[in-house]
């Protein structure tokens, strides 16, 4: 009802811009679905025609191969292999220092921090992703994600385990292997800070918890679902920024992976595979996306956090095609995001395809 009343507000949100709110970040975007009419005379991305092996002796992150280091020879390993990254972003060693106080206003502040690095393997081939592997092997990944989240955040120093998978060169993603990182920190990061504030104060509030009320709105409204299972939600978030942004969220709040039942984790294994197998299937290419995993922090990792809740997100840039993607510049960069397809029409297009994908759909 409340999102019946907003949207007939005397405009037709489906071709008038408008702003939405992002009520989990507390932010806006900006929608213009007037100017998805308009044609595109700008760069066009080249198609992947990829035609990878099982087995490269020269992928270095392939079972029994030389990583990129030239120092260290991967196990043979059959399913998922998580290891330290090579080139980690965060280290556990750094020594304490800081200069200047964000407290006393001064302009010049930094301050060390620590953390590490993992990567996680999720199959030993090279010519599969996400969309391509089975349930069972997902659930792999997904054993793995739980096991490092509560591995890495009982470490004293770390108070904050993010998860995340980009897939495609248009992500900066700079091995086809597939895989995934894990950047953990000392410190909690500022968007999943602003985001735990946020579901905390709505608790307070309304005394209910956000993100089961925004199940509930989302189930009852049918107009953004993607798909679903017993478990989770896939949704267009009304706030959706990217064209084909897709936010799973647990239909029940669970704080963070060690929550998890074992259905709990065969479900978020199965509509991994889902949104991707549409994700491919939506442009007949290896849909490339950012993905992260949202859930409690870790400075008290075995006890559950009263108002986290966990959900994912994809972000994943195509826009019009396989070759035509968004770019974030001008005034999103300056003022706030922007977009022109509307979520509704996103999730309308996503939920229409099947979950068969498109290179399996002819054999």
């Amino acid at each position: 009802e409340e999102e019946a009343e907003s949207m007939a507000g005397g405009i037709d949100y489906s071709e008038h811009p408008h702003r939405r709110y992002n009520p989990v970040q507390g932010t806006w975007v900006l929608v213009s679905p007037h100017r998805a009419k308009r044609p595109w005379q700008g760069a066009q991305e080249e198609v992947s025609k990829d035609t990878r092996p099982e087995f490269d002796p020269n992928d270095y992150l392939g079972p029994g191969n030389s990583r990129v280091n030239g120092t260290v020879t991967n196990p043979d390993y059959k399913d998922t292999y998580v290891f330290d990254n090579d080139f980690q972003a965060i280290l556990e060693d750094t020594p304490h220092g800081e200069i200047g106080s964000v407290e006393n206003g001064d302009l010049i502040v930094a301050k060390a921090v620590r953390g590490k690095c993992r990567v996680v393997c999720f199959s030993p081939k090279l010519n599969v992703t996400v969309a391509e592997m089975d349930v069972p092997g997902l659930r792999k990944v997904v054993d793995a994600w739980t096991e490092e989240y509560a591995t890495l955040g009982a470490l004293d120093f770390v108070n904050y385990v993010q998860i995340f998978e980009n897939k495609g060169q248009m992500m900066g993603c700079s091995n086809p292997h597939p895989h995934g990182q894990i950047w953990s920190t000392e410190f909690v990061p500022e968007n999943p800070s602003r985001e735990l504030a946020n579901l905390a104060m709505y608790h307070e509030k309304k005394g209910t918890h956000m993100l089961e009320d925004y199940v509930k709105l989302e189930l009852d409204a049918k107009e953004r679902i993607v798909c679903e299972n017993d478990s989770f939600l896939a949704v267009v978030p009304f706030w959706a920024v990217w064209p084909f942004e897709v936010m799973v969220i647990s239909k029940k709040r669970i704080p963070s992976l060690l929550q998890f039942s074992d259905a709990n984790k065969e479900d978020l294994a199965d509509i991994y595979r889902r949104v991707t197998c549409r994700y491919d299937n939506l442009f007949k290419t290896e849909f490339p996306y950012s993905m992260g995993l949202h859930q409690a922090p870790t400075m008290d990792v075995n006890t559950a956090h009263p108002t986290a809740h966990f959900f994912m997100t994809f972000y994943p840039p195509l826009l019009r095609s396989a070759t035509v993607r968004k770019f974030m510049v001008g005034f999103e960069l300056l003022c706030e995001a922007q977009r022109d397809l509307t979520a509704e029409q996103a999730a309308r297009r996503l939920a229409d395809l099947p979950e068969v994908h498109f290179r399996k759909q002819s054999a």
